[in-house]
């Protein structure tokens, strides 16, 4: 998982959308531990209180839980939730693109065009499945 400090999109939900996505596609699993608040934090060099504040709001959505002694644990029921919520964050992303694409008064020919050559290099990268 890497964040990007440019983006629009707060860096706490960024790590969120990482852990989410992580649920989603089974590489944590029920029961799983996910790294400590300190061990993301270093790992992704960012303010231990910004991954507190994604751990925080995945504990809310119940995606995972805190086990005293233990750690933080992914919960029994999360990839479903996982799935709908990275469903969501896409959903949110693609509306926000679209708003500032009709603003600057871009064709939905072109976004869609955009939108496939992204996926398509993504894609040849290796990073899409």
């Amino acid at each position: 998982m890497r964040v990007e400090p440019t983006s629009t999109i707060p860096i706490f939900q960024q790590i969120a959308d990482g852990i989410r996505a992580k649920v989603a596609c089974g590489a944590y699993r029920a029961g799983d531990l996910i790294p400590s608040v300190r061990a993301q934090a270093l790992t992704l060099l960012v303010n231990p209180n910004t991954v507190q504040r994604a751990y925080e709001q995945l504990e809310r959505e119940g995606l995972i839980s805190g086990k005293k002694g233990v750690g933080m644990v992914v919960s029994e029921n999360s990839p479903l939730s996982a799935r709908n919520g990275v469903n969501q964050s896409l959903r949110d992303a693609l509306s926000q693109a679209i708003q500032s694409a009709r603003a600057a008064g871009v064709s939905r020919r072109t976004v869609d065009r955009i939108y496939r050559d992204a996926w398509n290099e993504r894609e040849t990268r290796g990073q899409v499945r």
